[in-house]
């Protein structure tokens, strides 16, 4: 009865070292600015560690955009295998709540059945905070009700936008902008679609999960970054940027379209501005958005970030501690 004893505990003992239960599975964040160069750093961690890429591009996802959206290369996508890429038409209604149910959905019914870890790549803040934290739900989006709110903000202007907001839900509406439009137009589309207040929606809990999650945080000196985001334009328009906005035109009011490096070139083939304008007011809003993620992320990673032109080892390091936890 002993030797039986000391056998089963020596199996499972065995069975423990070679990592084949009780391991926690693992989701790797390489996060950062536009122009970081996270994509080529997200493919040699998934190369090192033999696993598979998630985009976390909220623009990169719609098929009918490509140039604009910096679309990784076949040449790049045939290294590792990559998902949520180009998936979903301008025409679908896509939120980070949808986002967050798929990737969630995915890594527990295919990747982490095949992988341990898996490497997360993108700049869309909402997107990475909706898998590694959870996002609140937020109902389907009712396009008549959506246009007709839009309708009556550009006849009769925000104020009496904000007046039914105050009605209906008097919580957002002392804490919300009141002078983003934006906002308050879907709260408003929210409160009227549903019957219940925007704010009811908003628990800002934190969603525990079942992985555990790091993240790589990618960043370089201001000037630097900069330039490579002005180059990254002008490659753009040479590769024939104009020419894809032209055939999204008639998607222009959709909300994808409604994004830098479309929204500037829709407003030069309307006639409101001249090319070289444009250009320059994508590379202006494209260093502005950049500003804005390098904020948002560092709440998270107290400004440790990683440059990947002069730490590439430093972070391959980093990953390889990582797996081993």
């Amino acid at each position: 009865m002993l030797i039986f004893f000391n056998l089963k505990i020596r199996f499972f003992i065995d069975i423990f070292a070679q990592n084949k239960i009780f391991v926690m599975k693992k989701l790797l964040a390489v996060i950062g600015p536009t122009a970081s160069g996270k994509t080529d750093m997200a493919v040699k961690i998934a190369q090192m560690l033999d696993t598979e890429i998630i985009s976390a591009d909220s623009r990169q996802i719609f098929r009918e955009m490509t140039i604009g959206t910096a679309v990784p290369d076949n040449d790049t996508l045939n290294k590792v295998k990559h998902h949520f890429i180009q998936t979903h038409s301008v025409t679908d209604y896509y939120n980070a709540y949808k986002y967050e149910q798929e990737v969630l959905t995915l890594l527990e019914n295919d990747i982490f059945k095949r992988k341990d870890i898996v490497v997360m790549c993108g700049g869309s803040m909402l997107y990475v905070d909706a898998v590694l934290n959870g996002i609140d739900y937020a109902p389907d989006r009712d396009e008549n009700l959506r246009n007709e709110l839009w309708t009556r903000f550009e006849m009769e202007g925000i104020e009496p936008l904000k007046e039914d907001l105050k009605r209906l839900d008097p919580f957002y509406y002392s804490q919300c902008d009141l002078k983003n439009h934006t906002r308050i137009i879907k709260a408003l589309e929210v409160c009227i679609q549903t019957g219940k207040p925007y704010s009811s929606f908003r628990t800002g809990n934190v969603k525990k999960r079942n992985f555990e999650f790091f993240r790589i945080p990618l960043n370089m000196e201001r000037s630097l970054l900069h330039q490579r985001i002005n180059l990254r334009v002008d490659k753009m328009m040479e590769s024939g940027l104009l020419l894809e906005v032209k055939s999204l035109e008639k998607y222009k009011t959709l909300m994808p379209l409604n994004t830098v490096g479309y929204k500037e070139l829709f407003e030069y083939l309307d006639g409101k501005t001249d090319l070289q304008t444009a250009v320059e007011l994508i590379k202006r809003n494209t260093r502005r958005y950049a500003r804005k993620q390098i904020t948002w992320f560092s709440k998270e990673v107290n400004n440790s970030w990683f440059n990947p032109l002069t730490d590439e080892e430093k972070i391959l390091t980093e990953v390889e501690r990582i797996s081993k936890l």
